[in-house]
């Protein structure tokens, strides 16, 4: 049944669920990579969608930006709607000197300078990561399909603004690929509900370089990025 925040029918989700912040994005997604797709929640202009891929239900929709946004949707997917696996799918800044524009990412782990996940078990610093079969589904399909993955920790971060300049350099001397809003939030809700999930990203701007895509770009970039998704979903 409906919830506060998603308006669909008992049974209007599949078991498998993209997961990108836009709404204009799951839309995009819905066109290009479902087949019979159609919408099935639209609440606060959060826009969901169900069709099929390759003969496999599959469902698309937007989480808003940051922990508080996508754990408030994953939350209630999982609890009312029976979602088991969820990817979510979008942008990230890379700080990894590394990384170049365009690099697909699967995010290993994700440390996060948030607050949320520190009232989930008190006293521990819990450690967000995704569900190992999601993470080796995308990296044996991105092998075979030809498509470079990188895989490493990133930072999910409450602030897209930061007061704190040193904070993308000394997090990248650990290793950290990139920084985003919603992997860690993500993880933490998909292990305490006993389901699957992965963070995958394409690098869109590099933060420490100043780099950015074009718009033309990054849609080039995000089919490749959504091809890898699917296709661990698929595996």
């Amino acid at each position: 049944m409906p919830t506060p925040h998603i308006s669909a029918p008992d049974g209007a989700f599949a078991p498998d669920i993209l997961l990108p912040g836009d709404p204009r994005r799951a839309a995009l997604i819905a066109d290009r990579f479902l087949e019979d797709a159609h919408q099935v929640t639209d609440v606060r202009g959060i826009l969901g969608f169900t069709g099929t891929h390759e003969g496999r239900p599959l469902s698309v929709m937007a989480t808003g930006m940051g922990m508080p946004s996508a754990t408030i949707y994953t939350t209630e997917l999982v609890r009312h709607y029976g979602v088991k696996r969820m990817i979510r799918v979008g942008t990230a800044g890379g700080i990894h000197p590394d990384l170049q524009l365009g690099d697909v990412i699967a995010a290993s782990a994700a440390h996060t300078d948030s607050a949320m996940s520190t009232y989930r078990i008190p006293g521990i610093h819990y450690s967000h990561a995704p569900a190992f079969s999601l993470l080796r589904a995308a990296a044996n399909y991105s092998e075979a399909a030809g498509v470079s993955l990188r895989v490493g920790p990133v930072l999910t971060s409450d602030a897209f603004y930061h007061p704190d300049p040193t904070l993308v350099a000394r997090v990248a001397e650990y290793g950290t690929l990139a920084v985003e809003m919603e992997a860690a939030g993500i993880y933490a809700v998909a292990a305490a509900e006993g389901v699957e999930a992965l963070m995958i990203a394409t690098i869109s701007d590099h933060v420490v370089r100043g780099e950015e895509l074009s718009s033309q770009q990054r849609e080039q970039e995000f089919e490749k990025m959504v091809s890898v998704a699917i296709g661990a979903l698929a595996s």
